[in-house]
């Protein structure tokens, strides 16, 4: 059930551990309500159990895994409700994050979200579901951070990992291949200057993905 893990100079092997539980989370190898044991996963990796506990409270803090009484961690659970009220949420606070930014849009800040495109794009080529995930909340995650306001970026840090659950389950299901032309579309969107349409693109995109109920 868990991955490989080699060890490399750069990152720690509780880096790692937390990168490769996250990744088959996403995936669906660890579905909701899986039991993860430090003592099978550091079995698994061949590892000591220390970095195995700092991953997975990692995973807890970041929403990915409960703690359940009598089970100890499990994969956390996301249902169709919490997918439709995050959504509604979304299309509320994105559109103001996309208003209030573009008033404050260089060319540097263009750049910058060309090159989460194209790096989308090869992750797509790739097939690396994680890599196309994060660059996602990357991209989306520039507009609350630009906006300038604390609880706007505070509700999306929130809300975030559950986007990107959704997405995981969304994506197993229909292709990735239009996800960079879309985004390309949005940069079109925002250099045109027109916060309305803007707005209205930016929700469009979220509407692409189809309603998937998980009850």
């Amino acid at each position: 059930m868990y991955g490989n893990i080699s060890i490399s100079p750069i990152n720690s092997i509780s880096e790692q551990v937390f990168t490769s539980l996250k990744k088959e989370i996403l995936s669906g190898e660890l579905p909701p309500g899986t039991r993860l044991l430090v003592m099978d996963i550091a079995k698994k990796f061949e590892i000591s159990q220390a970095p195995v506990r700092e991953a997975l409270e990692r995973l807890k803090q970041s929403g990915f895994i409960t703690g359940i009484p009598n089970k100890g961690s499990v994969v956390s659970n996301i249902t169709s409700r919490e997918i439709k009220d995050i959504f509604e949420l979304r299309e509320i606070i994105e559109g103001f994050a996309v208003r209030q930014s573009m008033k404050k849009l260089v060319e540097q800040d263009f750049t910058y979200l060309v090159a989460i495109i194209e790096q989308m794009d090869q992750a797509n080529e790739q097939n690396d579901i994680l890599a196309i995930l994060e660059l996602d909340m990357e991209f989306h995650g520039f507009f609350y951070k630009r906006c300038d306001n604390h609880m706007i970026l505070e509700l999306w840090n929130q809300m975030k990992m559950k986007v990107m659950r959704f997405m995981a389950i969304s994506n197993r299901h229909f292709s990735t291949d239009a996800l960079a032309d879309w985004h390309l579309r949005l940069i079109d969107v925002l250099r045109s200057g027109n916060t309305e349409l803007a707005e209205q693109a930016f929700i469009e995109h979220m509407h692409s993905y189809k309603v998937i109920h998980l009850d």
